[in-house]
């Protein structure tokens, strides 16, 4: 038992300007054997969810139990409502032997959650929150109380932890702040192909009903998008995601990068850029103007949710998106196919300007994941037995768990291979591999352990999948995008109210221009806007943080 005793602390006005900053900017934003009692998996009865039972064989009340604050995956979310319920939460605490009572915030609403629950000052064990966003960064988050400086602990009791970032020293800089802090168990993407999953989709056969290529330029999007409007009566031709934020489908580089940008952060030959102040964004916007004026872009561009996507996607209201090879071609294609057999999905490259060309940007997501990290609260009265739990995803045997599930249940070992079974891949459920795999494994969501590419390998089982694998990671993007950044507090706090002024006025301006409400000479005001906002200085802030990591990746 951990001798540590710590009580959260009572807010002093420091840690009352957090918890302000928080609400702000919430409505701104609309392992060893003997590390533990761990116990090896049981495949009985796994297969139903009901009947998986944490425990063991161990009575419930003699294990310990901790409170766990996260939100539930959204595939997992469709098939049962309650962590509890889920076979992977169930199985995870029968090996550990420690029962977690999970507190689940509103479906959607995890940062509204956040704020109230850190203002309320009655904190749970173990928070699984994307700790980098905190205002003032993760530093901030330990310096006001609420969750634990992790370097003693991960040297104590997280082997198997300790030797992967050891051996990774390039992802060990990303996962601890500035001033050194470890503060949370993080989602790691080693391998870079797990990095790419997200490109543009288009409905394939339509374009061989329509004696169309598939689109590689600009100009070629536009006459596909037009004909699908005219000649296949697509009320929203091209159709992505406008939440959490407007424009959100498109931060990956989708058309905004054949612009040779991103609408955020990103460095040419080491110089941080921001790229929805540089002339080449106010080309953009008056692409997306002249496609919106046109019908060729969803009207609802502002509130299209995942929902409202995959339905416009598999009713033919829409023709073309930027969405995941499993979420989105995965999910679709089955159910598409099902209501026509002749249904066809294509991934697309990344749109240039001109033909021929390599997209410089494309989505790529950061090695160390900003979601599914979890901390470990100052509340928490049993910080040794949380930490060797949450180090169990690390290990040989926790590394199986959280990518494949169970042996002889969701995988089976076939040549030294762990190949997922039918329950996984053609579910007696009816339920999608996404849904399957969200029920028995963390591998196609964040959390905390490193995912696995074999995964991925089965994961993308049709072939369209595959080529987008392939196609869509064809870019330029490692060379510009910035690592997870280290911030010291004073950065993070800084940085964070800048940026969020900035991204608010980024967004609103946005929109304007491409509704036709403002006029697109009003790009330069805005800039101005911008810059008197003190972008210059979130950009130094964003150099001298990456000159900061480059410099002590190179004294490793």
């Amino acid at each position: 038992m951990s001798g540590n005793r710590k009580k959260v602390r009572t807010l002093t006005n420091r840690g009352l300007a957090t918890v302000l900053i928080l609400a702000l900017f919430v409505l701104l934003s609309s392992c060893d054997s003997s590390a533990g009692p761990f116990r090896g998996s049981s495949a009985a009865s796994a297969a139903n969810p009901q009947e998986v039972q944490p425990g063991g064989n161990h009575a419930q009340d003699q294990r310990l139990t901790l409170t766990y604050w996260a939100e539930l995956n959204g595939n997992a979310a469709s098939i049962k409502s309650k962590f509890s319920e889920v076979p992977f939460f169930q199985e995870w605490q029968r090996r550990t032997g420690v029962q977690l009572d999970f507190i689940q915030p509103p479906a959607n609403q995890g940062k509204e959650a956040i704020s109230v629950l850190l203002a309320s000052g009655e904190l749970p064990d173990l928070i699984e929150y994307e700790w980098i966003n905190y205002p003032g960064g993760p530093e901030k988050a330990i310096n006001d109380g609420y969750i634990l400086r992790l370097n003693e602990i991960f040297d104590q009791y997280t082997p198997h932890l300790k030797k992967y970032l050891q051996a990774h020293p390039e992802i060990d800089l990303q996962v601890r702040t500035a001033n050194g802090s470890y503060y949370a168990f993080p989602f790691i993407q080693g391998e870079p192909r797990l990095r790419t999953y997200q490109g543009p989709i288009i409905r394939k056969d339509w374009l061989d009903d329509l004696g169309l290529e598939i689109p590689e330029t600009i100009e070629e999007w536009h006459d596909v998008l037009k004909a699908f409007k005219e000649r296949k009566g697509a009320e929203a031709p091209l159709t992505f995601l406008g939440v959490p934020n407007p424009l959100f489908g498109i931060e990956g580089g989708g058309f905004v990068g054949a612009f040779g940008i991103k609408k955020d952060f990103y460095q040419e030959q080491g110089k941080v850029k921001f790229g929805a102040i540089e002339p080449e964004y106010k080309a953009f916007l008056a692409l997306f103007r002249d496609w919106y004026q046109e019908g060729l872009i969803d009207p609802n561009l502002a509130a299209v949710d995942s929902e409202t996507q995959d339905t416009s996607m598999i009713l033919g209201r829409s023709g073309a998106s930027i969405w995941n090879a499993g979420a989105g071609i995965g999910t679709w294609l089955p159910v598409m196919r099902a209501r026509d057999p002749k249904v066809e999905l294509a991934p697309t490259p990344y749109p240039v300007l001109k033909k021929g060309d390599r997209p410089k940007f494309g989505q790529l997501a950061p090695v160390a994941g900003v979601s599914g990290s979890v901390a470990i609260s100052t509340s928490n009265q049993h910080v040794e037995e949380s930490a060797r739990m949450l180090d169990y995803g690390y290990s040989p045997e926790g590394h199986m768990l959280f990518n494949f599930g169970i042996e002889g249940v969701s995988y089976e070992m076939k040549d030294g291979y762990p190949a997922y079974t039918d329950l996984i891949l053609n579910n007696p459920n009816q339920w999608a591999p996404s849904q399957a795999l969200a029920m028995y494994t963390r591998a196609s969501y964040f959390g905390p352990f490193v995912q696995d590419v074999r995964y991925m390998e089965q994961y993308y089982a049709l072939p369209e999948q595959q080529e987008a694998a392939r196609l869509w990671s064809d870019t330029d993007a490692a060379l510009h995008i910035l690592p997870v950044l280290p911030k010291t507090e004073e950065e993070s706090t800084e940085f964070s109210v800048i940026m969020q002024d900035v991204n608010r006025l980024v967004d609103e301006m946005s929109l304007k221009i491409i509704y036709g409400m403002e006029p697109l000479d009003a790009f330069e005001g805005y800039v101005e806007q911008i810059h008197a906002m003190g972008i210059d200085r979130a950009i130094q802030i964003q150099q001298q943080s990456l000159d900061r990591y480059n410099a002590a990746l190179s004294a490793r």
